[in-house]
């Protein structure tokens, strides 16, 4: 779609192209983003919000209007509402710290799906484990979709907090965010609370192939990684309703977080400065704004369409009957019900020896648990190997990964199966 926009795709691995399907671990920068890097470090590199010079102007006012741009960019009206972070595990970490710590008492419960992505996970049970509070797990159906029956059965009085990940790192399944916060709405109007339970989204594998619109999705918490977004790594964004980051302490304290200090006590800055301790990556938010105008200028109905026409036709190649018969997919067999991720094993052969086997032929795969391990517990597999597109992803790679996976790995199946 727009491979020459990328400068990694002028290199070959060997004698072959490199056929990158590795997108849901890290997107590949188009050439704009690097040049905006580029640019600013070169030209108006300086502390922001601080310097009164004119290039610390320039560089407050660039940061701050990529704050801007992300609000919008996610559905928003206010900026404030936008908090850097390093990544998207930051930003969870950060809720489960500074409003876990505040909300969550001994008794309570925490829900998460069982295809949670660590980042969404671990916090939530280290907090759990800290407060003597519960993490009831959310299963998921027969074909991987998330099970709200399941979900509706386990709310409670005592839920406190839903933590869903948007898009699976490893099913592909694009979750009903906006129909669980109406689940959760009528929860409340039924038990008749104060509060509603704190909804936050993982949208680390979404934010990247679909449009994101906070306010229709119905959170109140939402994350994700600039890395993935193609942009640089280093960066993330948090997303929090206003009032809501009003009442939480700070997480990290230091500078820039600051607004008054004394020998006795000390006073945070507003939001979204008091979840930003010490120096921010200012260069990264400059990478991220680019990407998130690369994206624009492209247009999400074009990019939802290439990337749902590559799916559909490596779901159909799954199914061919010499592939089918030794290779097994996970997660929704519809396209339209999938990010950009698949998910399989190969018979008899380990998914790293899948992906060292492919990346012999130029071609860049994942192998593992992919920072999922109860999924991948709950499927009976220690491991899987995954592909993932991009929007510089095209059929010729499709051609290649499955000429690979034909010439290369199947006759290993072919042997190790009777």
């Amino acid at each position: 779609m727009r491979r020459r926009d990328f400068p990694i795709f002028t290199q070959r691995p060997g004698a072959k192209p490199l056929t990158y399907l590795d997108t849901a671990a890290t997107a590949q920068k188009p050439d704009a983003v690097i040049r905006a890097m580029e640019h600013f470090l070169s030209h108006e590199n300086a502390p922001v919000h601080r310097a009164l010079y004119p290039i610390g102007e320039r560089a407050t006012a660039r940061f701050e209007g990529v704050r801007a741009q992300v609000s919008a960019f996610l559905g928003g009206k206010d900026p404030g509402e936008i908090v850097f972070t390093r990544n998207a595990t930051e930003g969870f970490n950060l809720v489960a710290q500074a409003w876990g710590r505040a909300h969550v008492r001994k008794g309570d419960e925490i829900l998460v799906s069982i295809m949670e992505h660590h980042a969404n996970f671990v916090p939530w049970l280290m907090l759990a484990k800290e407060k003597g509070a519960k993490l009831v797990v959310v299963n998921m159906t027969r074909d991987g979709l998330l099970d709200l029956r399941d979900l509706q059965g386990k709310l409670s009085s005592r839920t406190k907090a839903v933590a869903l990940v948007h898009a699976s790192n490893v099913l592909g399944i694009v979750n009903p965010i906006a129909e669980v916060a109406q689940l959760l709405e009528r929860h409340t109007l039924r038990l008749r609370a104060k509060e509603a339970p704190l909804f936050v989204v993982d949208a680390a594998q979404s934010a990247p192939h679909m449009p994101i619109d906070v306010k229709r999705l119905g959170c109140d918490i939402l994350s994700f990684s600039g890395h993935k977004l193609y942009g640089p790594t280093g960066v993330g964004v948090l997303w929090g309703r206003r009032e809501l980051l009003e009442a939480m302490p700070p997480f990290l304290t230091g500078g820039q977080m600051i607004r008054e200090v004394t020998l006795q006590h000390a006073i945070w800055n507003e939001v979204p400065q008091k979840f930003e301790a010490g120096s921010p990556d200012v260069a990264g938010v400059i990478g991220l704004g680019s990407a998130i105008n690369y994206l624009s200028r492209i247009g999400w109905r074009r990019i939802v369409a290439h990337e749902r026409k590559l799916m559909a036709e490596a779901l159909r190649r799954f199914t061919a009957p010499q592939i089918r018969r030794y290779v097994r997919v996970y997660g929704p067999k519809r396209a339209a019900q999938r990010s950009s991720v698949i998910a399989f094993m190969v018979a008899g052969v380990h998914p790293h020896d899948v992906a060292t086997l492919l990346a012999e032929e130029g071609i860049a795969i994942r192998a593992g648990h992919h920072c999922a391990m109860p999924l991948h517990q709950r499927l009976g597999v220690a491991a899987t190997a995954r592909m993932s597109f991009g929007l510089y992803n095209d059929e010729e790679d499709l051609e290649r990964f499955f000429a690979a996976l034909t010439k290369r790995v199947l006759p290993l199946a072919i042997q190790e199966t009777p």
